[in-house]
């Protein structure tokens, strides 16, 4: 069973979702995949990690970085969890590249390399915005470029970080 709460966040309203085993899905009101991954049975229920998961927002969108996880589901492709695994160790004020994830993800599986287009497509699909940290994922030469609640938030949250952000 899914449970799903809402967060009034400084950057609009956001949809939150769980099941029994972590945070499942984190959208942004109307964002590209909105709730793609929510199941069509679920129910409104303010359940104990969403209070968590809440704390967890309320410091980030303060301007520091929470000193605390949320436990996560995810639900998706082997691959695409490979990647969202990753995206997790992105730190706080740093950002990396497609080519440095898909670098990660060929030595992962034993390839001599990875399309940083296939990655895109992996992140791109992350359901869980901001706490599994897409939006710190950037071109090669530091390019903003795509980011499914759209590139003005993915600057917001940079900025929010203290990342320099390039002009394209």
């Amino acid at each position: 069973m899914q449970y799903i709460s809402h967060y009034v966040s400084p950057m609009g309203n956001i949809l939150l979702a769980a099941d029994d085993m972590g945070l499942t899905g984190l959208w942004f009101e109307g964002q590209k995949y909105f709730a793609l991954s929510l199941d069509k049975e679920h129910t409104e229920r303010e359940i104990p990690l969403f209070e968590k998961v809440k704390s967890w927002l309320a410091v980030y969108f303060s301007g520091k970085e929470p000193d605390f996880t949320v436990p996560l589901h995810f639900t998706g492709t082997s691959f695409q969890k490979q990647v969202w695994e990753i995206l997790c160790s992105i730190p706080y004020g740093r950002t990396m590249t497609y080519g440095e994830i898909a670098s990660q993800v060929a030595a992962k599986r034993s390839l001599p390399h990875m399309s940083a287009q296939a990655v895109g497509g992996a992140v791109g699909h992350n359901p869980i915005s901001i706490i599994v940290p897409c939006h710190r994922v950037v071109g090669t030469d530091g390019s903003l470029t795509g980011y499914a609640g759209g590139i003005d938030k993915k600057v917001r949250l940079l900025k929010l970080e203290g990342i320099r952000i390039c002009k394209n």
